[in-house]
């Protein structure tokens, strides 16, 4: 799960900051930087494509899950490593074809990945995987960020983008070496000819994950819960940098801050937070990390009154990301804990671009709100704004880990399948 979760990250960066570096130091303009940003729009979107990788049979006979991961890998290795040949002086609409290649080969490799550990890990074990794959991710993202900007200054963009695209064979060797997962669903298979060959495909590789998942009782509910949980911090993210900056700390301090202490905070929370999960069950672990998660914001408003202060910065980078990654942890278990085994893969990735929604459309009025009420009162708001989602799991969330564990067992015997 870890080589797998670092594998998943790997990519992420090299189409978001990293690249925007490399276009910045050749002299590209700022405004057709920023337009790169929607090349991740695949992320957002992968619940699209996702019930092919769910019913269609993998080009490689090793297996549903383990035939689409090595197809995938491979073809996104071969995508990290042209992305590296390109030139942006010369060719720069190339260099975003291969870049949108790159983010979706990359969402199709997480969706692969978390149908498979689903699939391979028992209830038990579901909390101790969501927080290996976490790690796994923010290794691989200071890999992809502040290792290919190292390896660039010495070598060279091709060189950093070619070692990166190398690196991506760890989690090559997982699949290639591993298992398929005992949980199988029948592929998508033609029911008589014509249209209703048609119809009977479209019914059962794209309708039946949303049919499936709204005979869940409460399901309008869940959702919501789910979009507003990580709202808040995601919030907080988008403007903690300008708050650092504005407080008068340099681009190297907050570098260091966020390299050094962040990564290993993140590390230690999402290590913490599979604990937690495993110790005290989904609901409980939810309201738990979910109200540290809020707790963790007011370290900016510490912040923000405190000014400019080195010791104030290690604590609020630290405080933000354990909490924030404990919370992380127990809402990967309980999205995976959601997930039928027929539709793992489409479930799993509609209900984690939900999650990452709050994200990208909410937060991103961060700015205009935090210049019209002030620092301080903004990120006092940030640490209420999740508390309805979190009042919302006390209400619906899973109230017996052994109904559970249960229900995911009966789910997994052939009758059911069947």
């Amino acid at each position: 799960m870890l080589a797998l979760g670092f594998s998943s990250g790997l990519p992420f960066l090299l189409t978001y900051s990293t690249l925007s570096a490399w276009l910045a130091t050749v002299g590209v303009r700022r405004a057709a930087i920023g337009a790169f940003a929607l090349v991740g729009t695949p992320y957002a979107l992968k619940f699209l494509w996702s019930p092919i990788m769910d019913r269609v049979p993998p080009p490689l006979p090793l297996g549903r899950r383990r035939g689409w991961g090595v197809t995938v890998q491979i073809l996104l290795i071969g995508a990290v490593f042209g992305l590296g040949l390109c030139n942006p002086k010369r060719n720069l609409p190339l260099m975003a074809a291969f870049s949108v290649l790159v983010a979706f080969l990359s969402a199709s490799q997480d969706i692969v990945i978390d149908a498979w550990r689903i699939e391979s890990l028992n209830s038990d074990q579901q909390a101790p995987g969501a927080a290996m794959i976490q790690s796994g991710y923010r290794i691989a993202m200071l890999v992809s960020g502040a290792g290919s900007l190292f390896i660039a200054a010495y070598a060279g963009w091709f060189a950093a983008y070619a070692t990166m695209a190398a690196l991506l064979g760890v989690g090559l060797l997982v699949f290639l070496l591993g298992h398929e997962p005992k949980v199988s669903a029948e592929t998508l298979t033609a029911a008589g000819s014509g249209w209703h060959a048609i119809r009977h495909a479209f019914s059962t590789a794209v309708v039946g994950p949303f049919r499936d998942f709204m005979h869940r009782p409460l399901w309008p509910v869940i959702l919501i819960a789910i979009f507003g949980y990580k709202l808040g911090e995601a919030m907080a993210g988008v403007m903690s940098t300008p708050l650092y900056i504005s407080l008068g700390f340099s681009l190297p301090e907050i570098a260091t801050a966020s390299k050094i202490f962040g990564f290993f905070s993140i590390v230690t929370g999402a290590l913490i937070g599979g604990v937690v999960t495993t110790r005290f069950g989904i609901r409980r672990s939810l309201i738990l990390c979910g109200i540290l998660q809020s707790v963790g914001n007011l370290f900016f408003v510490l912040q923000a009154v405190g000014g400019h202060r080195i010791g104030y910065l290690a604590l609020c980078v630290t405080a933000e990301n354990i909490t924030g990654a404990m919370a992380g942890t127990a809402l990967v278990t309980y999205l995976s804990s959601l997930c039928s085994p027929a539709f793992t893969a489409t479930q799993y990735a509609l209900l984690a671009s939900l999650a990452s929604l709050g994200r990208t459309v909410v937060a991103s009025s961060g700015g205009v709100l935090s210049e019209k009420i002030g620092w301080v009162q903004f990120f006092l708001i940030t640490s209420v704004v999740a508390l309805p989602a979190i009042i919302l799991f006390v209400w619906i969330g899973p109230r017996d880990d052994l109904g559970s564990h249960q229900r995911n067992q009966d789910l997994k015997s052939p009758s059911v399948r069947s």
